[in-house]
């Protein structure tokens, strides 16, 4: 393998076409083809960067000479892309969720794994300059003990996702991040679901997850919304991080009724009282990009990606769980 990376964008809709002026710009990176089933579509993005154009993925793999692939076709494709790519000993890239189904999902990791390829699913939540630094004060604990984990993620209804609903198409996002930010697996999951305006999924979600540490998270997700809202709250013993994904923000609200000592063994929380609020300054950068580059160094390294292929397959389990929940109206337990 040559320094340079050969990409190639397998689907280039709204978030291929990102990836693909990501990749155009990226230093260690060639972006060589795309391809899409919508001959026009991928012949409009490879103009803009001067590379062929493929209506599909098998001609690509036998036309061009490739490293990697970014595979951002619709989820109901991911499974059979995916194992095609690496069946090529390509390293992917495969867009959440992993697939359609667990089963999918495993089979993709397997695959990889058997063929020695490096392969990663682009939960870019965990890129966001304010989820990295979030992460980082959590695990220096400077909230102390994590009580709660909310989400709140909605936006107008997509009418071009159709293959599934919102808990794949969005509320794998938090759900991997929950999990990245407590470093605690879900132990028991209930929602409630509703299908307002979808045609076949639901659109609506409200979940309660209890994490294995203790930790109580709620994703409130939906297509219902008017406007974009993306936002995170953690309430731990010495206040509360609230970040913001769309501005890339993060905030603390510290707790004033902590008594913080150096010995802290013997700090106790007597209380909650309103304390000072802190914007922690941040350094802004796209996530899809950040995402990009640590899957090129991982590729480099020959290393584990930050985003595993298992840790795919975890976040739609529970996106899974959430949908069984909500149409059994019951709570699934996780062993």
């Amino acid at each position: 393998m040559s320094d340079i990376l050969r990409f190639a964008v397998i689907g280039v809709g709204g978030m291929g076409s990102n990836h693909a002026r990501v990749l155009a710009d990226m230093e260690k990176v060639k972006l060589v083809a795309v391809a899409d089933l919508d001959s026009e579509r991928a012949e409009r993005i490879a103009r803009r960067y001067n590379i062929p154009a493929y209506s599909d993925a098998q001609t690509l793999f036998e036309q061009e000479e490739l490293d990697v692939v970014n595979i951002c076709v619709p989820t109901v494709h991911h499974h059979a892309t995916a194992l095609q790519a690496i069946e090529q000993k390509l390293h992917v890239l495969v867009e959440k969720p992993i697939a359609l189904s667990i089963e999918q999902g495993n089979e993709i990791v397997s695959a990889a794994y058997q063929a020695g390829v490096i392969l990663t699913v682009g939960h870019v939540e965990r890129f966001n300059p304010a989820v990295v630094e979030l992460r980082q004060r959590v695990a220096r604990r400077e909230l102390g003990h994590i009580f709660q984990v909310d989400a709140r993620r909605a936006s107008p209804f997509p009418a071009h996702v159709r293959d599934v609903g919102v808990a794949i198409d969005l509320a794998v996002h938090d759900l991997d991040v929950m999990r990245y930010i407590t470093g605690s697996e879900v132990k028991r999951v209930y929602a409630e679901t509703a299908q307002r305006v979808h045609a076949t999924h639901e659109d609506q979600l409200v979940s309660v997850l209890r994490f294995a540490d203790g930790t109580i998270g709620k994703l409130m997700v939906n297509w219902l919304t008017p406007t974009k809202l993306r936002e995170l709250t953690v309430v731990g013993e010495r206040g509360m991080f609230v970040v913001n994904y769309l501005t890339q923000d993060l905030s603390f609200y510290e707790n004033a009724a902590f008594e913080s000592t150096s010995w802290e063994a013997i700090g106790v929380l007597r209380g909650v009282k309103e304390g000072p609020i802190t914007r922690c300054v941040i350094s802004k950068k796209e996530p899809l990009l950040a995402e990009l580059e640590a899957f090129v160094e991982a590729i480099g390294n020959g290393s584990r990606p930050i985003v595993t292929g298992e840790d795919g397959v975890k976040a739609l389990a529970l996106a899974e769980q959430i949908i069984k929940a909500g149409l059994e109206h019951r709570i699934i337990e996780n062993d």
